[in-house]
C-alpha cells in the first residue's frame, strides 16, 4: 500500500521511538489520516502510535484539535498558524511527545491565487516547542500532492524528533 520510502521513513521512525521512548500523534487534513496509516503499517508501531485526528473540515480543527475558529476565520484552514495549532491541539489532546499536522490544498480543484493547488502548511509539535514548513507542490494530481504531503510531514516528525524545533 505504501511505497519504499514512505515505509522506510515510518521504520526509522518507529526505531527511534523504540531507542528514544517517545509517542507521536498525528492531526491531518488534506492526506485524511495517511501519515498514521503509515506509521501504522510498521509491525510494532503501537508502542510509538497514540492516535490520528483526521480534521478535514473547519468545524473538526476546532473540535478535535482545539483550533480557535477566529484563528481560522483570520488565516484560514490553510495557513502556518493553523497548522502550528492543530499540531499543539493535537499533542495535548492525545497527550504524546510529538504531533505532526497536515493541512493543505490537494486539488484539483479549491486553489485561489493566494492559496494555489498544491500550497501545504505541516507543524511538528514537540516538548521543546513547533515547527513549521511549508510546501508549494505545484498543480500535480490530488493523489501525487497527497504523496508528497505524507513524505513531507514524516521527515518533518523525523527531523523534529532528531533536532528539535
Amino acid at each position: 500500500m505504501f511505497d519504499r520510502d514512505i515505509r522506510s521513513l515510518a521504520t526509522e521512525l518507529l526505531s527511534l521511538s523504540l531507542k528514544r521512548n517517545f509517542t507521536v500523534a498525528t492531526v491531518e487534513s488534506c492526506t485524511g489520516g495517511l501519515v498514521c496509516g503509515a506509521l501504522t503499517a510498521i509491525a510494532g508501531s503501537s508502542s510509538m502510535v497514540l492516535g490520528g485526528l483526521i480534521t478535514y473540515s473547519n468545524e473538526a480543527k476546532a473540535a478535535l484539535a482545539g483550533v480557535p475558529m477566529a484563528l481560522i476565520k483570520q488565516h484560514g484552514a490553510v495557513s502556518e498558524p493553523v497548522a502550528r495549532a492543530m499540531a499543539e491541539g493535537g499533542r495535548e489532546r492525545l497527550d504524546a511527545t510529538f504531533a505532526v499536522s497536515i493541512t493543505g490544498v490537494a486539488g484539483p480543484g479549491g486553489g485561489s491565487v493566494e492559496k494555489p493547488v498544491g500550497l501545504v502548511h505541516f507543524a511538528c509539535a514537540g516538548p521543546s516547542g513547533t515547527r513549521h514548513r511549508e510546501r508549494r507542490f505545484g498543480e500535480q494530481s490530488r493523489d501525487e500532492i497527497r504523496r508528497l504531503s505524507l513524505l513531507e510531514g514524516l521527515d518533518l516528525l523525523r527531523e523534529t524528533v532528531l533536532t528539535g524545533p
